[in-house]
């Protein structure tokens, strides 16, 4: 007999671990990078870093490595997102994005729900500003 007791899975294990989250933000950051209203908020030439950066966050969110952490320091997502002015149609895009690229998952209801659930939240969260004053150029932090 084992003096061990089998370890629950994390929900990073439950969702498919890196390769789910890998293809996840991939298919995510597909829309991104045809939204007209979105695409401007990512300062960045190329959407790679921004879409690495998702997938540790996400990847040490639902319990997989700590990479994120790591690398950044800790999350301070309303802090992170302060300098771009994301208003409730930015919200609402992210959301629409981020549901087709969870939709093409084609995860167990269940699991569904608890990440969709978690991804409302987190975008409401993330609003900053009332519609209809986000400038034309974000709010970059300078230096």
């Amino acid at each position: 007999m084992s003096d061990s007791a089998p370890q629950e899975q994390t929900p990073y294990d439950r969702f498919g671990g890196h390769d789910f989250f890998v293809d996840l933000v991939a298919d995510f950051y597909v829309g991104v990078a045809a939204d007209p209203i979105l695409r401007p908020l990512y300062p960045e030439e190329d959407l790679g870093p921004a879409e690495v950066r998702l997938r540790m966050f996400f990847e040490q969110y639902w319990g997989g490595p700590s990479t994120y952490s790591e690398q950044r320091g800790h999350p301070r997502l309303r802090l992170r997102h302060g300098p771009f002015a994301i208003d409730e149609q930015a919200r609402d895009l992210w959301l629409f994005h981020m549901r087709n690229a969870l939709d093409n998952r084609n995860l167990d209801p269940a699991l569904d729900d608890e990440m969709w659930r978690y991804l409302l939240m987190a975008a409401h969260a993330m609003v900053n500003v009332s519609d209809g004053e986000r400038p034309a150029k974000p709010n970059l932090p300078t230096a």
